[in-house]
């Protein structure tokens, strides 16, 4: 187990390197320049300053050199069009707001999707399958964003239930965590309630029954464990991109987290933090694979992580 973990963060950390040279040079090669709107009204002197403060005054492969050497001790400088403000306190003042919404819809959806993926799988009356088979159906297919938008309007604007703007308190969270959570649902259900389907068929779940075991217990004990492998499988990146978060569910809900930081420092040419929060988000998805490869051998010894 340990060689393999070591091995993966092995590969890991290769990933991160690529990704992040692939990212470093891209940006730089977009048109335009991060001093581009301030330089009409900039003093030579000054932009000369800033181009050597952020080392745009040197040639890429240099900078990317600078960017490796800073990167491997956590620094990843200041932001240009945040000016004054480091990336690293940035992304411990946005990432935390993303990451607890984006955790709340991980456990509700996980919690939801078991659930009816379960009740699909096992249910004895045809409308109940037919019901949660049309649900994950539409969930996969209805973009999250126009789902936002219809629970917008019937719960905030129509009936006045809920708050739309920030998430000043629990009663904030229930709206971007549906939205969020649609599609993540619909694709665990799926995924439990065929895998459920295909284990009960297994030898060892006949054995089980042909033992005198109640029905609850086999499917508890035996067929549920084998079943989730799939969604535990799924249940990794899955973590990894809720906690990420959404920009067009961060905007809808104006939700100052890491989302729209992001698309902002695209849209900004702001290199350095372009780069930190790409590091951030591929670190997050090489460690959630990981665990849900660590999990999933957990669950199922027979699975053989050293190979």
């Amino acid at each position: 187990m340990l060689k393999y973990i070591m091995k993966r963060l092995f590969i890991g950390v290769i990933t991160l390197l690529i990704l992040s040279t692939i990212t470093f040079f891209g940006v730089r090669a977009m048109p335009g320049d991060p001093f581009e709107q301030d330089n009409k009204v900039m003093a030579p002197e000054t932009y000369e300053a800033l181009k050597e403060k952020f080392h745009l005054d040197k040639p890429v492969g240099e900078q990317f050199l600078i960017f490796i050497k800073n990167a491997i001790h956590g620094d990843f400088g200041e932001s240009i069009s945040k000016k004054g403000k480091l990336v690293s306190d940035i992304i411990k003042l946005r990432f935390p707001v993303t990451a607890k919404l984006g955790a709340i819809a991980f456990v509700f959806s996980m919690v939801v999707g078991l659930t009816l993926g379960i009740v699909a799988a096992l249910a004895k009356r045809r409308w109940v399958n037919s019901v949660i088979t049309v649900v994950s159906t539409l969930g996969v297919t209805l973009p999250n964003f126009l789902f936002a938008m219809m629970i917008m309007i019937v719960f905030a604007v129509k009936l006045g239930w809920l708050p739309i703007v920030g998430l000043n308190g629990p009663q904030y969270y229930i709206l971007p965590v549906a939205a969020l959570s649609l599609g993540p649902i619909a694709s665990v259900t799926r995924l439990t309630r065929s895998s459920i389907r295909d284990v009960m068929h297994e030898d060892y779940i006949t054995l089980s029954r042909s033992k005198g075991n109640k029905e609850a217990r086999t499917i508890v004990v035996h067929g549920l464990k084998n079943a989730l492998l799939p969604v535990v499988t799924y249940a990794g990146p899955l973590f990894a991109g809720m906690i990420t978060g959404s920009l067009v569910i961060e905007t809808l809900f104006s939700v100052p987290g890491i989302g729209a930081e992001f698309t902002n420092s695209i849209t900004n040419r702001d290199y350095t933090l372009v780069m930190g929060l790409t590091i951030l988000f591929g670190t997050l998805v090489i460690v959630m694979n990981l665990v849900s490869d660590v999990v999933a051998a957990i669950v199922d010894p027979r699975i053989k992580l050293g190979k």
